[in-house]
């Protein structure tokens, strides 16, 4: 009895969420917000405009789909924001019985990788980890030595197959971690703001493979590490992110929880110059913060009230 009640509340909690925001801007003024979403897009445009290099975002809303892009269809180099993908086929292949969290797998030399992380300074075969530890190393500390290992297990072709399975075209895995010679072959890992943003939705609406899945995922994303999104955002307001950085290029996948109107946003550039994309990117999601948050507790003639205030006009 407990766990189906529990299951209930799982599923009527978005649902609240949805009817929350849904009243909250019912018979709303809709000229108003208009020029509100005007004025936020322009310091958008203004904050992509101003770097060198090629920028592309995505944002919008998981409750009403209220959406920012611009150069959504570009396709960037992914750098370590790509290990969301290599993270979700380990779990794929875990919910299939291919593989068990508690497998244990040892630190070899030849598969130590340099850059980011910390098992390329361990000695050959000399420590084992399981997959899971594998997977926060390679989501907190961004480890290439632990993202070569899955991806020895799990097998680059398979993540591929996944993706396409999500109706994802344009969203590859094609080399391993520091692999520069196929990044001069044009074997790189890549994806466009729009498909990177696709995938965050999915996660966060627990269409990949089961909602416990997607939450127990998303735990290992939110799990505190650097990042210009997150940087942007109060401490109090969880973030489930990846950033990933290569000379030239800066990419972020976010997922941020407001309260009452999570939204993701997801930034990507090449050919930048300097920290002007690490600038940007957190321009950017300060901007969006400041909107969603100012949507999510406005009554609909536009004046801010308590969030729990909005919640009990749909009791």
């Amino acid at each position: 009895m407990d766990s189906s009640r529990k299951s209930l509340r799982k599923l009527i909690a978005p649902l609240a969420v949805f009817m929350w925001c849904i009243a909250a801007t019912l018979n709303a003024q809709p000229e108003n917000l208009e020029l509100v979403k005007k004025k936020a897009d322009a310091k958008l445009r203004e904050a992509v405009n101003g770097v060198s290099g090629a920028m592309g975002f995505v944002a919008f809303d998981l409750v009403r789909g209220d959406r920012f892009a611009m150069n959504e269809q570009l396709v960037f180099p992914q750098a370590s924001a790509i290990k969301i993908l290599i993270l979700m086929e380990v779990f794929m292949q875990v919910h299939k019985g291919k593989i068990k969290f508690s497998d244990l797998l040892w630190v070899e030399k030849k598969k130590q990788a340099a850059g980011s992380g910390v098992l390329s300074e361990l000695g050959d075969h000399s420590s084992q980890l399981s997959i899971r530890d594998l997977c926060v190393l390679m989501i907190v500390l961004s480890d290439n030595t632990a993202t070569n290992m899955l991806l020895d297990v799990i097998g680059i072709g398979n993540v591929n197959q996944t993706l396409r399975s999500l109706g994802l075209t344009k969203t590859k895995v094609q080399r391993r971690m520091l692999d520069q010679a196929a990044s001069v072959r044009g074997d790189e890992n890549l994806s466009t703001p729009a498909e990177a943003a696709r995938i965050m939705e999915i996660l966060f609406k627990g269409e990949f493979i089961n909602r416990a899945v997607c939450d127990d995922l998303l735990s290992i994303l939110k799990k505190p590490k650097g990042g210009a999104i997150q940087s942007a955002m109060p401490p109090d307001v969880p973030v489930a992110f990846k950033p990933g950085g290569l000379s030239g290029v800066t990419t972020e996948w976010a997922i941020v929880y407001l309260e009452g109107l999570p939204f993701v946003v997801v930034v990507m550039e090449n050919y930048a110059v300097g920290d002007e994309a690490d600038r940007a990117t957190k321009k950017i999601a300060a901007i969006l913060y400041e909107y969603y948050s100012r949507i999510a507790t406005a009554t609909k003639y536009g004046t801010y009230v308590e969030p729990r205030l909005l919640k009990e006009t749909v009791k």
